[in-house]
């Protein structure tokens, strides 16, 4: 496995990915949690959102980047897109993506390291990264915490009026 900066020729690989990664979410944890009504007007075109926030999280002169993961066979394994906010010192994760097959292979940790060293060579000094507090996310909320991170507690809530 090697880690490397995002390519334009990347983009569809990496909207399959992040699809596949997080429909179970939307589609077996939000909706039923939130009902038709919400699911509809919060995430309902959750496929088209991803289709349409991808093509904008690498640009380096915003100060927005995104590094692969790749098997020797080309075999895209995951993603982690991040930005800096370079006034304020500040990094943020915005997307972290492993294939479902490469899962718990350390693909995410080296990933998350890479992102790290590339966020403090910039001046970065903290980074923050967000995750559900639902039961899909809890696998990723152990690994931010295996990374040292602190979970600061939020509630979000929905009902339907």
């Amino acid at each position: 496995m090697h880690i490397r900066s995002y390519a334009d020729t990347d983009l569809d690989r990496l909207i399959d990915l992040t699809i596949d990664t997080f429909g179970p979410f939307y589609e077996e944890s939000f909706r039923p949690l939130v009902g038709e009504l919400i699911f509809t007007r919060q995430h309902g075109d959750w496929r088209g959102d991803y289709r349409r926030q991808l093509p904008g999280l690498h640009d380096p002169a915003a100060h927005k980047y995104v590094a692969v993961a790749e098997q020797n066979d080309d075999v895209l394994t995951g993603y982690v897109a991040w930005h800096l906010d370079p006034t304020r010192r500040q990094a943020t994760v915005e997307l972290l993506a492993v294939a479902r097959a490469h899962r718990r292979s350390n693909i995410a940790t080296a990933l998350c390291e890479h992102a790290f060293a590339a966020m403090r060579s910039e001046g970065a000094q903290y980074v923050e990264i967000g995750t559900g507090g639902d039961g899909f996310h809890a696998p990723a909320r152990a690994f931010y915490e295996s990374l040292g991170c602190i979970q600061l507690p939020v509630a979000v809530y929905y009902r339907e009026l």
